[in-house]
């Protein structure tokens, strides 16, 4: 942990002083939890990339109110953080397109993404929730998303994206609907025992 620590440390440091190394390096580091985190809420691969890339480029700016000492795991601590700045570009990125964007057929792209951190479990139940999520519209799946996902209030959904509590809560109720139809149309799980 200590060594991890020390080289997490080492790489914030170049990155604080725009070493292009260092800052290929951390992007290396935390590409696919960043990519993850940016399909959720896109149909497409190159536009969670492009989403994913602004995020970087935000994390990059602001680096210097990251503390990597405040808790002992520096790259989970990273990771709390940029999820934060990932959520938020996605928001932002929805903000911008919510009145041209339509429901994309799904790919698997999303399936060639690499997360270390995770067991053959969480794989498989990803995939599954994960290939039903990217089916729904775009306004049900991103308040679904920052709801269920993200573990925001109804509150906040309305503030982020500029809606009322109200279609907040629509909107989930429907996006809960369509994962169930989806889910039982599509496997064998019984959605009744899901957190859905």
């Amino acid at each position: 942990m200590l060594t991890e620590n020390a080289k997490i440390a080492a790489l914030l440091n170049g990155c604080r002083n725009n070493d292009r190394n260092s800052q290929k390096e951390l992007y290396y580091i935390l590409r696919g939890f960043a990519m993850k985190i940016c399909y959720r809420y896109t149909n497409h691969t190159e536009e969670s990339e492009e989403i994913m890339n602004e995020a970087f480029v935000k994390l990059y700016k602001k680096l210097d109110q990251f503390d990597e000492f405040r808790q002992e795991d520096s790259l989970l601590s990273l990771k709390g953080w940029f999820k934060r700045i990932l959520v938020n570009t996605c928001i932002d990125h929805y903000r911008k397109n919510r009145s041209s964007v339509n429901g994309h057929i799904l790919s698997e792209e999303s399936d060639k993404l690499p997360d270390h951190s995770e067991n053959g479990l969480d794989v498989l139940s990803y995939k599954e929730i994960i290939n039903a999520i990217k089916l729904l519209s775009p306004a049900y799946r991103t308040v679904f998303n920052l709801f269920v996902i993200e573990g925001l209030s109804h509150e906040e959904i309305s503030k982020k994206l500029g809606i009322s509590v109200g279609a907040s809560k629509s909107n989930l109720s429907k996006a809960r609907d369509n994962l169930r139809k989806l889910l039982l149309s599509k496997s064998h799980f019984n959605l009744y025992a899901s957190p859905f």
